[in-house]
């Protein structure tokens, strides 16, 4: 049962993590693998399924970016948007990539609105949010032996 809490609340922070609000997951990553809540892999596959799943949030608000209420509640202001798009024109579906950075974490937001293919979202998103928790797991587990 405390396992089960534990992994839940890791979701969730990782889903909220990745969407638009303000959070950092990491804190609740590394404090459950120093307790050993669970197998390294578990909480890696936990946090990058949650992580993941929070980015397609993003992704639909992004594709729903043409609607007045979503851009003001976004603060995405035409010209942020505009900018977004040179960018996005610059670095592509690529930039995916990068979407496990918390600020860079908005390119999922554009990626909605640039209506990007599902499955190339899905892959390079999740490839970048599991790459990130692989590392933090295995940095943490170097330097406190929690793994």
């Amino acid at each position: 049962m405390e396992t089960t809490l534990a992994l839940s609340g890791l979701f969730g922070a990782t889903f909220l993590a990745a969407t638009v609000v303000p959070f950092q997951s990491e804190l609740v990553f590394l404090a459950l693998q120093a307790l050993a809540a669970a197998p390294l892999w578990v909480l890696i596959t936990v946090a990058s399924l949650g992580n993941t799943l929070g980015a397609f949030v993003n992704y639909w608000l992004g594709a729903q970016a043409d609607r007045p209420a979503v851009m003001a509640r976004l603060r995405l202001t035409p010209e942020r948007l505009a900018r977004a798009r040179v960018l996005w024109a610059r670095w592509g579906v690529w930039s995916l990539l990068m979407s496990w950075a918390p600020v860079i974490g908005w390119v999922t937001v554009i990626a909605g609105t640039m209506r990007t293919p599902l499955w190339q979202f899905t892959l390079l998103v999740s490839l970048a949010k599991t790459g990130r928790y692989v590392l933090l797991g295995l940095a943490a587990a170097a330097v406190i032996g929690a793994g």
